[in-house]
């Protein structure tokens, strides 16, 4: 039986150490596009793809950390439970990381789908956008500055 979650670099675990590099590149590109959402006044679709860069970002945190993660949209179980292995200068903020992928995966197929009894653009409003923009900022900022 394979142990999980398997460490990078093993047998086990992968070796593409170039991968958390491109997560946050990638997250970051991201992050213009969501912007453009914002200013489109596209509530739902800033809740729904802030939640895409918070799983980008905080992937790319755990493969630093050589943790390998499946393939789930909120790691922060994950990133909690190995949080001694976190660099030093994030290791007081992996709670707050944990509550924004938490609070925004809770949101992200109501923000995509929406349900029979509402839809994403009615339900998601302008307060909810800001609070998931400003949340996934600042924690694709204070990852890049310690990665």
């Amino acid at each position: 039986m394979v142990p999980w979650p398997p460490v990078l670099g093993t047998a086990n675990g992968m070796r593409n150490k170039g991968l958390a590099r491109d997560y946050l590149i990638r997250a970051r590109k991201r992050l213009a596009a969501v912007e453009t959402l914002y200013d489109q006044q596209a509530w739902a679709d800033v809740v729904r793809e802030s939640q895409e860069i918070v799983e980008l970002v905080l992937k790319a945190l755990l493969r630093s950390m050589k943790i390998e993660v499946p393939r789930i949209h909120d790691v922060s179980d994950i990133l909690l439970e190995h949080v001694d292995q976190a660099p030093a200068g994030l290791r007081s903020e992996i709670n707050r990381m944990a509550t924004i992928s938490r609070n925004l995966r809770r949101d992200r197929e109501l923000a995509f789908y929406g349900s029979e009894d509402l839809t994403p653009s009615e339900f998601y409003k302008k307060d909810d956008a800001t609070l998931a923009l400003k949340d996934v900022r600042w924690l694709l900022d204070t990852v890049e500055r310690e990665l």
